[in-house]
């Protein structure tokens, strides 16, 4: 295990788990090196801001032979470090379900409304929330720069049957509405700041509801998302499946690379 058994029932409990400095500076550099160059691209892996201009996601960095593959982003994703904890607390093998950038820019970076992202995956024929995702801070984060929140607990709930909405950003979601998220909060307690510097880590449930605000501030807030889906929840058939960058159906598992730094090529 990588993770220690404290931390796995933390992560049970609380449908989150924060893991700081646990990327070090100079990879989360070189991480950003590549998404500043596929942000360039012009490509359906990447949906920009509401009315165009800056991207918002960008979604493909595993795949090397795409427009928007970087190498050490994909080097990451087979670490010691992200590959062995999701294993820990999805008790399975694992592999990709898909990696993306999310990006607030300095004072025009949009909201994510309240949601759980197994509101949407579960269109992609996936059986189960048996996935985790563990997202990077390539920034810091804070209140101010549209840091994301967590509802602790709020996993517990299951899927929650929200209105889909497709009109407040460029990315339509199944978002909680008023009454079910004032609902949630008076059950649950408060949402959490997920606040910290870079090279910080968290990972969290698919059901755990969770959103953000604008960017006040005039600093960037950039973030990694690797999902890791359980090779046992195999996803079944759908009548228009979405491209595999964004739902990965092959269910092999990932193998831990050689080295566990990204600076340092495996062998």
């Amino acid at each position: 295990m990588f993770l220690t058994k404290a931390q796995v029932e933390a992560y049970d409990r609380d449908g989150f788990l924060i893991l700081p400095n646990l990327v070090s500076k100079d990879e989360v550099a070189l991480i950003k090196q590549g998404l500043a160059r596929a942000a360039q691209v012009d490509d359906d892996r990447i949906i920009r801001e509401k009315g165009g201009g800056a991207a918002r996601m960008i979604y493909g960095m595993d795949d090397l032979s795409g427009p928007t593959g970087c190498a050490a982003t994909e080097a990451l994703s087979r670490s010691n470090r992200l590959l062995q904890a999701a294993r820990d607390v999805l008790r399975d093998e694992v592999y990709l379900f898909h990696i993306k950038a999310n990006f607030k820019e300095a004072l025009t970076g949009q909201i994510w409304q309240w949601h759980q992202d197994f509101g949407y995956w579960r269109t992609d024929g996936l059986r189960e929330p048996r996935l985790v995702t563990t997202m990077l801070m390539l920034d810091k984060a804070t209140e101010l720069n549209g840091c994301l929140y967590f509802v602790p607990g709020s996993h517990k709930e299951g899927t929650i049957d929200a209105p889909f909405d497709d009109k407040t950003t460029s990315v339509g979601l199944w978002t909680l509405s008023k009454e079910q998220q004032t609902d949630l909060v008076n059950r649950r307690g408060e949402p959490v700041p997920v606040i910290g510097e870079p090279g910080t880590v968290a990972m969290f449930h698919p059901d755990t509801v969770h959103g953000s605000g604008h960017n006040m501030s005039t600093h960037a807030r950039w973030q990694m998302y690797f999902v890791y889906n359980a090779v046992s929840n195999v996803m079944q058939p759908v009548p228009k499946p979405r491209p595999a960058y964004k739902a990965n159906r092959n269910n092999v598992a990932l193998q831990i690379r050689a080295k566990e730094s990204i600076l340092e090529p495996a062998e």
